[in-house]
């Protein structure tokens, strides 16, 4: 379903993704992993169009992002970082705006709306304005719209921040099973969000893919069998590994 090939993104002299190349299935949760600064999350605007490579190719479906990008984003769902949204809309507003855009119509568009709020646990504020609303609700707010057309493809950006404890479990558990039917993608920093989720893993350092496995052939790298082992030893500086 994404098909990510010699990616590269450069910003004048500084090479911010350098040469990435990775498919994702549909039944596949793919949790992106790597330090802050990695080029995880420009990786993730370029797989949605949201920023153009500076060579290779990417494809959704059979569809090129950059040559014909509005099949390749019909496709699928984003939840890029901070989430944004229109802070003097309802939740309830802002899905139906979201599921119209999607070219949902009367019925299907109520069905499909009700269907978002109740997967990602809306239903008490969905007449409060976004503004008025904590950090985490926004943020479900936005994978919900992601969600609304209920899309092949789901890529995310950091799709637990903000959230609390039990939030976090909820959103854990709903994207483990959306990865049954759906081909996933999420960027991370933290480790238990990946083995509580993925099926594979992608380990990404300053620009490039160190490493790309299940999480347990990951762990099986360590002698005590922890994966935040395996990202402290190839994510670590040359100068902080050796001092």
């Amino acid at each position: 379903m994404i098909k990510v090939e010699n990616l590269t993104k450069a910003f004048g002299p500084k090479i911010a993704v350098n040469d990435v190349s990775f498919t994702v299935e549909r039944g596949e949760v793919l949790g992106f992993l790597g330090p802050n600064g990695a080029g995880k999350s420009t990786t993730m605007r370029m797989v949605t169009g949201f920023i153009p490579p500076t060579s290779g190719r990417i494809t959704i479906g059979s569809h090129d992002v950059v040559e014909n990008p509005l099949p390749a984003k019909r496709l699928f769902g984003y939840l890029p970082e901070n989430a944004p949204g229109y802070a003097d809309m309802t939740v309830r507003g802002f899905l139906d705006f979201a599921a119209e855009l999607r070219s949902l119509t009367g019925d299907a568009k109520k069905r499909a709306v009700e269907r978002a709020i109740e997967l990602c646990f809306l239903q008490n504020v969905v007449g409060q304005s976004i503004d008025t609303l904590s950090k985490g609700y926004k943020h479900r707010t936005c994978l919900a719209q992601a969600l609304v057309h209920d899309p092949a493809v789901l890529i995310m950006d950091e799709p637990t921040d903000g959230l609390d404890p039990n939030q976090k479990h909820e959103v854990r558990n709903l994207i483990k099973h959306m990865g049954e039917s759906k081909a996933i993608i999420f960027s991370t920093h933290i480790l238990e969000e990946v083995e509580a989720a993925c099926s594979r893993v992608i380990i990404i350092d300053r620009g490039r893919i160190v490493a790309n496995g299940t999480p347990q052939e990951l762990k099986a790298r360590s002698p005590e069998g922890r994966l935040e082992d395996v990202f402290r030893a190839i994510t670590l500086p040359d100068t902080v590994r050796t001092a």
